[in-house]
């Protein structure tokens, strides 16, 4: 029912100011007060159904009082009704009329009395709007909806068997598989046929995009899914996944397949200086009124980009971002970022349980998702920025404002040291905390347009703050900061271990597979980000080999910090000797900006006739453009950057254009009381508190730089691995294993598919 109306009741502007909301304990106590303050009749949670010729509609109404043959539907919220946008009223008339008509059906009514009951939290108190309805004109109102939604649900059935018997014949888009390839497609396959998880290491340069969607929508029609989500850690991966869709779609010519991309909402704005609702932006205004001809119009085009889709919508006067939003319900394949399924609001986690959708999910490079992760369930808060917005507040909110200051000041005060971690949020400040948080609440349902942007960004840091220390376990870490100057502290709840957060995401799932070319040891993202334990592995082997990558271990410079102004001196000469040996690009990294720069000056100063350019901190879009623009075929030069940053990984400099690489560093974190901290927490829950903090994470960055030298199946290079550090067994071990270094006991492959089905039914273009 719900379904239904949202796709044909909804008319007028589109309007997302903000209002508070009760939340959803706040949602299912209110529909118990009201129900508890009916009569003896009435009936809670009623289940509704009909048909109208193909359609079947269900729903759950909130009470029906039969003595007064009235149909109630409960509607919580929090301040001003008259704040409600008018849109919203409608949808819920349109609801309650439609649970008329079923109801009038269901047990032979002539006329029905229908109450719109709003439920107020706050006062707990109800405004009841009431109209009276004949049966039969419910019944006509019921087939109107039923009628616009049909032709729809029929086209997109007729869609849906279309795509599956097209997916179900789909061919591999290439003459034959790269190597690596096919065993990679095969085990993908196998997990969405057999609902698991994988997780699979692959190479860098054997197709993994089109390796992993291609075998997920074959597997597609078998298992029932309704979409499929490609979700990538940058903007390039999402470019790879559409120009990966788009050489399937055109190795199979009409291939009904419908491919969504979902950009930043600051990326897809048309007007950034207005807000959302018909009376700023021209894009909002009767946005829900052209939204039907704006959906047909998408539904022309096989891929919805984000130059594609804003064409649609501007045609239309539509705002792209949440045309995009409309359009998730009809798309097949849906492209876009972690945090759409993995954050704690996250829209597409949102719609899959809330539409009952079969879903197959691939998350690229998936060796970033441990820190986006722990990024989303973290909050750190300045004392500095209350100081700062003590003043702008509304009279109604200095005390709250001045209390939760005075508990933080506390705090310091009582802290001895620099930093601190506490066992527990302290419950003086989480009080406060909640305190602020509920008079904002307070006074924005009074006056909910009244109140500084600064401010309201404030609440809602505040809000998550609160929610994180209602969760609060081993998993994550309650810190205080002292400032070093005058201003105050730094708050932080600081998520260490995403799993509890992350489990519900990957049993929401049919099934995930997460790849990438650094998952090494596999054992440690299965522990930190919560997969199944009957997730399956598999470490694809390259198809490169010792020959095309002349490894060269440094072990007599250390690139520890207190060693760092030693080593200048010897890289510099080393980089040198290599350049003058074989002339070209090469890409070196450092551990730290401070660190390239000191090399990079050395080197200017000692030989100028080498062409140098460097990465510089908080480099915009272009900025980096030109940067990667130096590194053409014929170029000559040393391109300096930082390990972990935009050159490390997702860049592709193929044959001439990167030669060889210098990694001065082992990558691994600095030492700091944080990771201190997430050292000791990692050895008292895996029993391997350095190797999780630091080792691990470094390495994949190594693995990531150097990644960038061999692209394709005919690239040779050099490699500098500058650090006596690297000369370890342990070190090598989590090296790739095609490279030509001593020390490699112990390594192997990971794959883990017992008792699994038959193997993917894969047609390449030769053997068709």
């Amino acid at each position: 029912m719900r379904t239904l109306c949202e796709f044909t009741a909804k008319q007028g502007d589109l309007d997302l100011r903000f209002t508070p909301s009760a939340t959803a304990l706040e949602g299912m106590a209110g529909h118990a007060l009201v129900a508890s303050r009916r009569g003896p009749s009435y009936e809670a949670e009623l289940s509704l159904a009909g048909e109208f010729e193909s359609l079947r509609v269900r729903g759950r109404a909130d009470g029906f009082d039969a003595d007064r043959a009235r149909l109630e539907e409960v509607k919580t919220f929090r301040g001003d009704l008259d704040a409600m946008p008018q849109n919203r009223r409608q949808l819920h008339w349109a609801q309650l009329k439609v649970y008329g008509a079923l109801l009038c059906k269901q047990r032979g009514l002539a006329e029905l009395t229908l109450a719109l009951v709003y439920f107020e939290v706050g006062s707990q108190t109800e405004t009841v709007l009431v109209e009276k309805h004949a049966a039969a004109a419910l019944q006509a109102f019921f087939e109107d909806q039923c009628r616009s939604f049909l032709a729809w649900s029929r086209q997109e059935s007729a869609h849906r068997a279309a795509r599956d018997l097209a997916l179900a014949a789909l061919r591999f888009p290439h003459a034959d598989f790269r190597p690596g390839q096919r065993p990679l497609s095969e085990a993908v396959f196998r997990a969405t046929a057999s609902n698991r998880c994988l997780m699979a290491q692959a190479p860098t340069g054997i197709g993994k995009t089109v390796g992993t969607i291609f075998p997920m929508l074959k597997a597609g029609p078998g298992q029932r899914l309704d979409k499929i989500f490609y979700l990538a850690a940058k903007g390039p991966g999402r470019r790879l996944a559409l120009d990966a869709l788009h050489t399937l779609r055109g190795s199979d010519e009409g291939l009904p397949l419908r491919v969504l991309e979902l950009v930043a909402k600051q990326k897809a704005c048309e007007h950034p200086g207005k807000a959302c609702h018909g009376e700023s932006c021209p894009l909002a205004r009767g946005f829900y009124d052209r939204l039907p001809a704006a959906r047909s119009e998408a539904l022309l085009q096989p891929c919805l980009d984000k130059p594609t889709l804003r064409s649609a919508a501007l045609k239309h006067e539509v705002c792209p971002y949440y045309l995009a939003h409309e359009m998730l319900r009809w798309a097949d394949v849906v492209v876009g970022d972690y945090n759409y399924w993995f954050d704690g609001s996250a829209m597409l986690y949102g719609m899959t349980l809330a539409q009952e959708w079969r879903v197959g999910v691939l998350v690229d490079e998936a060796h970033n998702l441990l820190a986006r992760a722990r990024a989303m369930y973290s909050v750190e808060l300045p004392r500095n920025r209350l100081t700062t917005l003590r003043p702008l507040a509304p009279a109604a909110l200095k005390p709250a404002l001045a209390r939760l200051e005075r508990c933080w000041i506390d705090l310091e005060q009582r802290q001895t040291e620099d930093y601190a971690v506490y066992d527990e949020p302290p419950p003086a400040l989480l009080a406060a905390l909640q305190n602020l948080n509920a008079a904002m609440a307070d006074h924005m349902a009074d006056e909910p347009s009244g109140i500084e942007p600064a401010l309201l960004d404030f609440y809602f840091e505040t809000l998550q703050l609160a929610r994180l220390c209602e969760t609060f376990g081993d998993h994550s870490l309650f810190d205080l900061s002292l400032a070093e100057s005058a201003g105050g502290s730094t708050l932080c709840l600081r998520n260490l271990v995403p799993a509890p957060f992350l489990k519900p995401r990957f049993a929401a799932a049919r099934s995930t597979t997460l790849f990438s070319a650094t998952l090494t040891p596999m054992q440690f993202h299965v522990d930190l980000l919560g997969l199944p334990a009957d997730t399956a592995r598999i470490d694809v082997a390259s198809p490169f080999d010792a020959q095309q990558l002349e490894v060269h271990l440094v072990g007599k410079i250390s690139t520890r910090y207190p060693h760092r102004d030693h080593s200048l001196a010897p890289i510099v000469t080393l980089m040198a000797e290599q350049y003058r040996r074989a002339p070209g690009n090469y890409l070196a990294f450092f551990s730290s900006f401070e660190y390239l720069q000191k090399v990079l000056m050395l080197l200017r100063s000692r030989h100028p006739e080498i062409t140098v350019w460097e990465q510089s901190r908080q480099m915009d879009e272009a900025s980096r453009e030109r940067f990667l623009a130096r590194f053409t075929a014929e170029g000559r030069g040393i391109g300096f950057a930082v390990l972990g940053g935009a050159f490390a990984e997702g860049i592709d400099l193929p044959g001439r254009r990167l030669i060889g690489a210098f990694i001065a560093t082992l990558g691994l974190p600095p030492v700091n009381p944080v990771n201190e901290q997430m050292m000791a927490r990692m050895q008292s829950l895996f029993g391997a508190g350095h190797d999780y903090a630091y080792l691990y994470p470094g390495l994949q960055k190594v693995v990531q730089a150097a990644g960038r030298v061999i692209r394709g199946p005919m690239d040779t290079g050099t490699l500098y691995l500058i650090d006596d550090r690297f000369a370890r067994p342990k070190v090598q071990r989590l090296l790739p294993a095609w490279w030509s270094l001593p020390a490699r006991a112990g390594l192997g492959t990971e794959e883990r598919f017992l008792h699994s089905p038959p193997g993917l039914p894969i047609r390449t273009e030769a053997s068709s």
